[in-house]
């Protein structure tokens, strides 16, 4: 059974790296308090690391 993450924006992107606001649209974000679900691969753990201090993560048992 696969793993899941829970990932919501908790910060603003405004005057953020480009990269970082680049980060945050890949993995789906689109403004605070907006949640995304994705499946737990390197891939999605490395873009989270990325912008850890504008995300608030938490393990999701399936993809709703």
């Amino acid at each position: 059974m696969a793993q899941y993450l829970e990932i919501t924006q908790v910060k603003s992107a405004i005057g953020r790296r480009p990269g970082a606001r680049g980060t945050l649209r890949a993995l789906g974000l689109k403004r605070i308090r907006h949640t995304v679900v994705h499946e737990d691969t390197p891939v999605i753990r490395g873009m989270v690391n990325k912008v850890a201090y504008l995300l608030e993560v938490r393990p999701a048992t399936e993809k709703s």
